[in-house]
């Protein structure tokens, strides 16, 4: 293990400063713009700001709601920097760490963070490739849609089939993930499946959607709005909540790296790309796994937070099931987005937020040291926030 510091000297120069969302819903009744602002200005009053110090605005691509345009809308006057992060979910990370950099370089002094889609009512990414301009991206899926492997199901299937088959496992391995989040859910009032939790015998039953995965394998299509205020740690020292320190924060992507579809590695059975973004936040934070207090680990399938789990060393591979099981790790205490809401991630790193504030509604008792991960199967990403001091 690298010593602290050796990927970077990032870690404790940033902090968010505040968190706001609008409602999660399947039908939100309004433009996404709309509920990027309502998040944007939730977030602000969160951290006791105004609109007018805002200077920077972070997204992602797949976002139809412009920074200039967003700014706009919610009252922010001048940037200074502004930026966009690609691959979807893998994205949610990777916007806290730009305005991380931004602010420790002295480009901006108050960067918003934000993602807003009606992933519901409107676009449903879960629906899979439906219309695709030519481009290079374009050419890895061609080598996958003719066998009808038209969705991110059916791209995540083919791992966690081979993961089971090398494992000794069934699907049932699944099920604890799909458990520990609706329980999770059912006590969160913002959570979609707030009282509602299931059992193993539940997501057993399930449907099949893509063998071998079931329907409660699979996250849910929200409708809805994050946004995530990042500043200096010495600023938010002095705003209406405690800060939450950017520890450490990386992206990665690995060898042969493809979007959901990077089937042709050594290995189907882990995360390369997870194995990148582990290595960067455990050197530059010199923390180990047994010093996280609560696992904030990114959900859109089941399977994918077990090879999660074992990339990033809290279990060996092939364990990560029975580590869940067992509750080893308080693990996506907000419900994730099983079982809250799917915001690519954003709504995971409120839930980070809240813990070091101990305003959680499943709080961890003293937790001060939280793992959030992005999507994976995509280039990713990752944060360790903690408690300042």
């Amino acid at each position: 293990m690298t010593g602290p510091g050796s990927w970077g000297s990032l870690g404790g120069r940033a902090a968010v400063a505040g968190i706001g969302a609008t409602e999660f819903s399947k039908d939100s009744g309004r433009s996404e713009l709309k509920l990027a602002v309502e998040a944007v200005r939730a977030a602000l009053d969160d951290a006791g700001l105004s609109p007018t110090d805002v200077d920077g605005l972070v997204t992602f691509t797949m976002d139809t709601s412009p920074e200039i345009t967003v700014a706009q809308a919610a009252g922010i006057g001048e940037l200074t920097f502004f930026s966009r992060i690609h691959y979807g979910g893998g994205a949610a990370c990777a916007t806290v760490q730009q305005a991380a950099l931004a602010i420790a370089a002295g480009i901006a002094e108050v960067v918003v963070c934000y993602r807003a889609f009606n992933e519901r009512s409107g676009r449903r990414f879960g629906s899979g490739v439906q219309r695709r301009e030519p481009s290079a991206e374009g050419t890895a899926l061609g080598w996958n849609l003719p066998a009808g492997l038209l969705t991110p199901a059916s791209w995540v299937a083919m791992a966690a089939r081979r993961y089971l088959h090398v494992y000794g496992l069934d699907a049932d391995a699944f099920g604890p993930v799909a458990v520990t989040a609706r329980r999770h859910a059912a006590r969160n009032p913002a959570a979609y499946f707030h009282g509602r939790p299931i059992t193993l015998a539940d997501h057993a039953a399930s449907r099949r959607i893509v063998e071998p995965l079931r329907l409660l394998d699979c996250c849910q299509e929200t409708d809805g709005g994050q946004a995530i205020v990042v500043t200096s740690t010495e600023r938010a020292r002095d705003l209406r909540n405690p800060p939450a320190v950017v520890v450490a924060a990386a992206q990665g992507a690995g060898r042969a790296q493809e979007q959901m579809t990077s089937f042709y590695r050594d290995g189907l059975t882990g995360l390369p790309e997870t194995a990148v973004v582990a290595r960067q936040l455990w050197g530059a934070s010199g923390l180990v796994p047994a010093d996280i207090d609560v696992g904030i680990v990114y959900d859109h399938f089941t399977p994918f937070v077990l090879m999660q789990l074992e990339e990033f060393g809290f279990c060996a591979p092939g364990e990560a099931s029975g580590f869940v099981a067992a509750d080893a790790l308080p693990l996506n205490t907000h419900g994730g987005q099983l079982g809250e809401a799917y915001l690519h991630g954003m709504n995971g790193i409120a839930e980070a937020v809240r813990q070091l504030r101990g305003t959680s509604v499943n709080q961890v008792p003293g937790a001060a040291r939280i793992l959030v991960t992005a999507g994976t199967g995509v280039p990713t990403s990752g944060l360790i926030l903690g408690a300042d001091g």
